[in-house]
């Protein structure tokens, strides 16, 4: 799987914060509408554990939000859009972070969204009879 938008247009970064703004002119959590806020205390709860975990480490919200993906395992590469040197050279820097099991339960249980239809009904019907592939959506739903 190729993840594009790994940072959600910046949302992951860590400079958009429930208690703050970012101090420049930004689009993002306006009315523009990319990427989709469908829930807005989600995202701040993600970015919260994202940043918690970057600075326990020393390292970015965004290198360890593009780690934890990086370590996904049907993920093959995520689709970084960096606009400076800066942020492409934090970004790469991911590719050496390596988070432990705590930060990725962590980041696991922040981020897992509810299961729409039909994942919920299979995950509760038909559990027995799904694929590989299923399982895998399914994660930890099951």
């Amino acid at each position: 799987m190729l993840v594009w938008s790994p940072l959600a247009g910046g949302l992951m970064s860590g400079k958009y914060r429930r208690d703050g703004q970012p101090t420049h002119r930004t689009r993002q959590l306006t009315d523009w509408g990319e990427a989709p806020v469908r829930d807005r205390e989600a995202l701040y709860r993600t970015v919260d554990v994202l940043a918690r975990i970057g600075q326990a480490r020393g390292v970015s919200a965004p290198q360890v939000a593009l780690a934890y993906l990086l370590e996904r395992p049907a993920v093959t590469s995520p689709a970084i859009g960096a606009r400076t040197a800066e942020q492409l050279a934090d970004n790469l820097a991911a590719a050496e972070l390596v988070l432990t099991a705590q930060e990725r339960e962590w980041l696991d249980n922040v981020s897992e969204l509810p299961l729409i239809f039909p994942y919920w009904h299979q995950a509760n019907t038909g559990s027995d009879r799904l694929s590989p592939a299923d399982l895998t959506l399914l994660g930890r739903h099951l």
